[in-house]
């Protein structure tokens, strides 16, 4: 088997009542699509599935050979259902790839080094972008794109069109946009409650103690 393999059974039956069925007993649901074929859907183990998009070090990202019947498609993660709370997979989409057409996927930035401004200025580091979108081959979809911040001021930034993307590979989010920038810190200034002369401030009077709805606002819960 190739080396990003995975085995997918087919299946005729659909619906809720299958999925339960198929998880119990160890496997998801999931459906392969693709411009040259009909949608066939299948059932993939989420064990192999998850210990292959660990390994190959690309995540979702990862050009999957998916092996059915005997046969081998190209496949590429277009959506995978994950439980709430558990994070365990539900459901898997593959969709069959060309090797000689572009696709557009989703990479995440890796931010690296310590900016100027944090040090020398005591800024903040932000950076509310994660990832980005790129068009690029299938078969050279980058594992992250580095962003190195060391050089960014107090209130400076750098933008998406600052990346510096790999050989053959486009850029398809807005170049506008600021996924790293330095920002003063935020002084919050308590307001402080004087008690008018023969009065207490609610709360305060000796022997008071928090009530149990008051811990659990101030925890947050």
């Amino acid at each position: 088997m190739a080396e990003n393999a995975l085995a997918a059974e087919a299946r005729n039956e659909t619906g809720k009542g299958v999925a339960r069925k198929l998880r119990a007993a160890g496997r998801i649901p999931a459906v392969l699509y693709g411009k040259s074929i009909d949608t066939v859907a299948l059932s993939v183990d989420p064990t192999e599935l998850d210990t292959l998009l660990h390994a190959s070090g690309a995540g979702l990202n990862t050009l999957i050979d998916l092996e059915l019947a005997g046969s081998s498609e190209k496949v590429l993660l277009k959506a995978l259902q994950r439980e709430p709370v558990g994070g365990e997979y539900l459901h898997a989409d593959f969709h069959q790839v060309d090797l000689s057409v572009r696709v557009t996927v989703s990479i995440p930035l890796h931010f690296v080094g310590i900016p100027r401004g944090v040090t020398l200025e005591a800024g903040i580091l932000d950076h509310p972008v994660r990832e980005v979108d790129v068009e690029c081959l299938p078969t050279a979809i980058p594992e992250n794109i580095e962003v190195d911040v060391s050089e960014i001021d107090l209130g400076g930034s750098i933008h998406v069109s600052d990346l510096v993307l790999p050989a053959d590979t486009e850029i398809r989010t807005d170049g506008q946009l600021a996924v790293a920038s330095v920002v003063a810190p935020k002084e919050v200034e308590e307001e402080v409650v004087e008690p008018v002369e023969g009065e207490e401030i609610e709360g305060e009077e000796a022997g008071d103690e928090p009530t149990d709805e008051a811990v659990k606002d101030s925890s947050g819960d």
